[in-house]
């Protein structure tokens, strides 16, 4: 069955980085891969997304901080958090959608904490 797998969150001090990567297995998936985020009490929004031609698009909230990326295969998808601030605290999932069905998935998801 499709599984996606989001990976790379961590505890970072106001300014630090984390990368984190998604890898996605069981189907095949369409060019587009999104990540979002969703803190407690709020809304999920979208971080970013890469999708045909490598094309980008941010949150106006991450715009210059982060950068969204795949490896040469393509299996796996990152993304490059810089500058982080206590308000990028959330759990981040990565959203893949199948060819066939256009349905999507995503995974558990991997919680990033900003703090001192």
């Amino acid at each position: 069955q499709v599984q996606v797998v989001e990976s790379g969150g961590g505890l970072v001090q106001p300014g630090g980085s984390l990368r984190l990567a998604c890898t996605a297995s069981g189907g095949v998936f369409t060019t587009t891969t999104g990540w979002s985020r969703q803190a407690p009490g709020k809304q999920r929004e979208l971080v970013a997304e890469i999708t045909t031609g490598d094309r980008t698009r941010y949150g106006d909230s991450v715009k210059g901080r982060f950068n969204v990326s795949r490896d040469n295969t393509g299996n796996t998808v990152y993304l490059q958090m810089n500058s982080l601030r206590p308000e990028d605290t959330a759990t981040y999932y990565c959203t893949k959608r199948t060819r066939d069905s256009g349905r999507a998935y995503w995974g558990q998801g991997t919680q990033v904490t900003v703090s001192s």
